[in-house]
């Protein structure tokens, strides 16, 4: 049974981690699942933030903006090997060490983080999307199913598939809706999931969601760029105190 410290802690991790998404469109279950690790092993941690309000926060983005047919249409070949790998990989989650799935979210916080500041981007699919859409929706479902976050290398990718500003934000959320289904269903499959941590996850919806309508309304009123900046330097230091802290415990 969680504290009640802990779960008012969650709570406003999850007004954090939804405003995040409100102003960027990601960072939810990053945000989230990063700062809750710190207290939680990864494994309780997916339970209780990546399920029911990554879940509807994702929804609502992918139904926010019209073009939900023509994206499906579009990356739907991506989303099927992203939900076919992160129901796979999620089996692996299930028997792994809990420490080791902490470093790998801290290197994969880190890597998306660095890829920004170092101006690495993926090459734009172009005529090769055919292809890169099953191999980067297979590789988002490995790191997805591993540690709970698909920044790397789906957003990455999607990123630089020259859709517009709500376009992109529209397929990010499409893609965790996909991501966190498959999740979920995996999760159900292999008995992981608890009434404890259903109704935990379920009753954070209400501060994901309030976080996200307050990042909405200030979206267009602060420096998008200056704000996303700020965001990866505090990943950054998240993903860094993650890596030490579960190194620490394996020696």
């Amino acid at each position: 049974m969680l504290s009640v410290e802990l779960i008012i802690y969650i709570f406003f991790v999850y007004v954090l981690a939804g405003f995040v998404k409100g102003v960027v469109g990601v960072g939810l279950p990053t945000i989230s699942l990063a700062m809750a690790a710190i207290f939680l092993g990864i494994k309780e941690a997916m339970l209780i933030i990546l399920l029911v309000p990554s879940l509807i926060t994702n929804i609502v983005q992918a139904f926010a903006g019209g073009r939900l047919y023509e994206l499906t249409k579009r990356l739907w070949i991506f989303l099927l090997s992203l939900f076919l790998l992160t129901w796979f990989s999620t089996g692996l989650l299930v028997a792994a060490d809990g420490n080791l799935l902490k470093i790998a979210l801290g290197i994969i916080l880190l890597l998306y983080c660095a890829s920004y500041f170092s101006q690495y981007k993926i090459p734009k699919p172009g005529k090769k999307e055919k292809w890169l859409s099953p191999l980067m929706g297979g590789l988002t479902g490995v790191t997805t199913g591993l540690t709970g976050t698909f920044v790397v290398p789906g957003v990455l990718y999607l990123q630089r598939m020259e859709l517009n500003q709500n376009a992109l934000v529209q397929a990010l959320g499409l893609s965790g809706s996909v991501a966190t289904i498959s999740l979920g269903v995996s999760l159900g499959g292999r008995g992981v999931l608890s009434n404890e941590f259903l109704f935990i996850s379920s009753s954070m919806v209400i501060p994901a969601l309030i976080g996200m309508a307050l990042g909405n309304i200030v979206r267009s009123k602060i420096d998008e760029g200056l704000f996303r900046k700020l965001f990866l330097f505090s990943l950054s230091a998240i993903g860094m105190g993650i890596v030490i802290s579960a190194v620490s415990n394996l020696i």
